[in-house]
């Protein structure tokens, strides 16, 4: 195994991570407001990590199936293409978990549904990953990673902002 290429491959996943950290940083660093800054950091994490990476995997699933079904370590099969459109949904909603209009419980919700999808797959690598000795570079490392932290992350994030939030309670208000 030429390990170069592979810690190319197996490190991908965590590109999109990157991205949403970096842009996330670089777009909070002069804001004193710490409901502004989560908001923003919700708001990267929700469409760079779990859209941006969503995303590039309907195109990959799609454009270069083969190659995809290489990667995880398997055969090519009819579950490249059923992948790309379960990353689809996962893209549509992470992107309309990072609008401006969305909810803290949208993007809770957003998080639920992609962690179902993800950890699940996480689950199957590491099953695979020790039933089967799969180590191909789709099966373990970043996308392990990936399939965990982009739901459980957002979910975090959304969590907290929700605790920032005041919420108005049936005795506070006026009839």
């Amino acid at each position: 195994m030429d390990t170069l290429p592979y810690l190319a491959k197996t490190s991908f996943p965590l590109l999109w991570l990157l991205i949403a950290v970096v842009g996330a940083l670089v777009n909070t660093r002069h804001n004193p407001s710490p409901a502004a800054r989560l908001e923003t950091w919700q708001r990267w994490w929700a469409g760079a990590a779990l859209g941006g990476g969503s995303a590039w995997l309907v195109i990959a699933f799609l454009a270069v199936p083969d190659e995809m079904a290489t990667t995880i370590g398997f055969a090519r099969t009819p579950f490249e293409f059923e992948i790309a459109f379960a990353n689809l949904a996962l893209a549509v909603l992470a992107f309309r978990a990072a609008s401006p209009s969305a909810t803290t419980r949208e993007r809770v919700l957003v998080g639920l549904g992609a962690g179902m999808f993800l950890w699940g797959a996480a689950a199957g690598h590491v099953y695979q990953w020790f039933a089967a000795g799969n180590h191909a570079p789709g099966n373990t490392g970043g996308i392990l990673i990936y399939d965990v932290l982009a739901p459980a992350v957002l979910i975090l994030l959304a969590h907290r902002a929700e605790r920032l939030t005041p919420r108005l309670d049936s005795s506070s208000l006026v009839a």
